[in-house]
């Protein structure tokens, strides 16, 4: 089975700053695929790419087995993570805008449905939240009825209750049968939307798989957290345990959490306000590309 995009080989070079370098990877049909990776990985401008926005110094984009031709961005929708819009017009005049681009579009009334844009429908552009801007933008990347739709931080800048919302909008969309490919800084969030994600840095993938294979590959440790003032940090240095003094907590990493937990209450350690985090997508990311900020 042939994948709805294969990239090969793909490379750009800004003078002697290669952004991105050799990356290759292929996307299924039906699955909401992540790009991941921390500031100036590259992730932004393969996107860009395989868009169509700028083109690539080396390499090759294929879409359904062939070289991406005219009929390309008539079968692609793109959420850009920021997207200015009329103020003039409401919502349902900008989605009819929007309309009459393409020859073959969606129901109005079912995209309002499928993004729940009913309680702002007719409210101006320049009135509506962070969180409706996001799903009606949303709406807007699937006018074109598109096979393949790329979602470019979707959820950034939004609160917590906006942010689930729009996670429920994109997985209806998936069921539908549509592919994704998701650029995210939230690891939450790639980790419950993604069936495949490529982590980047350099302007190269280092890692790819399932959130749940590389959990598995690439962090095994389980952390423990106890509050550094319920523990006595010398009194834990008698104890074969891996762990570490922080600025608030201990923080001790096992791959055997009822080993350590029996170690810890044999020593009468006290347990109280104890957190017992498994690792995730994040503790991955993390140990990949480092714990440094970067500009």
């Amino acid at each position: 089975m042939t994948a709805l995009l294969q990239i090969i080989g793909l490379e750009k070079s800004y003078g002697r700053v290669n952004a991105v370098n050799g990356v290759s990877f292929s996307v299924e049909q039906g699955i909401c695929f992540g790009i991941l990776g921390p500031n100036g990985a590259g992730k932004t401008t393969t996107i860009e790419i395989i868009e169509d926005v700028i083109p690539p110094t080396a390499g090759e984009i294929l879409y359904k087995g062939k070289p991406r031709s005219a009929s390309f961005r008539e079968e692609v929708g793109i959420q850009f993570q920021n997207t200015a819009l009329f103020s003039f017009l409401t919502v349902r005049e900008t989605l009819l805008t929007f309309k009459n681009l393409y020859n073959h579009t969606h129901d109005i009334d079912e995209l309002i449905e499928l993004c729940s844009l009913s309680g702002f429908i007719d409210q101006m552009n320049d009135k509506i939240s962070g969180g409706q801007k996001q799903r009606f933008t949303l709406a807007l990347s699937l006018i074109n009825k598109p096979e393949l739709i790329f979602l470019d931080e979707p959820s950034t800048g939004l609160d917590p209750q906006s942010r689930r919302n729009l996670w429920e909008v994109i997985r209806a969309i998936k069921k539908t049968g549509k592919t994704i490919i998701l650029t995210t800084h939230y690891m939450e969030e790639a980790q419950i939307l993604c069936d495949e994600v490529a982590i980047m840095d350099h302007g190269k993938i280092i890692a790819q798989g399932s959130p749940e294979q590389l959990i598995k590959n690439l962090s095994m440790d389980i952390s423990v957290l106890l509050p550094k003032d319920h523990v006595d940090a010398e009194r834990l240095k008698t104890l074969p345990l891996n762990f570490v003094d922080s600025f608030d907590q201990i923080r001790i990493k096992t791959s055997d959490i009822n080993a350590c937990l029996e170690t810890l209450i044999s020593a009468r350690i006290n347990l109280k306000d104890m957190v017992v985090r498994s690792p995730n997508l994040e503790t991955v990311f993390l140990n990949l590309t480092g714990r440094q900020l970067r500009e």
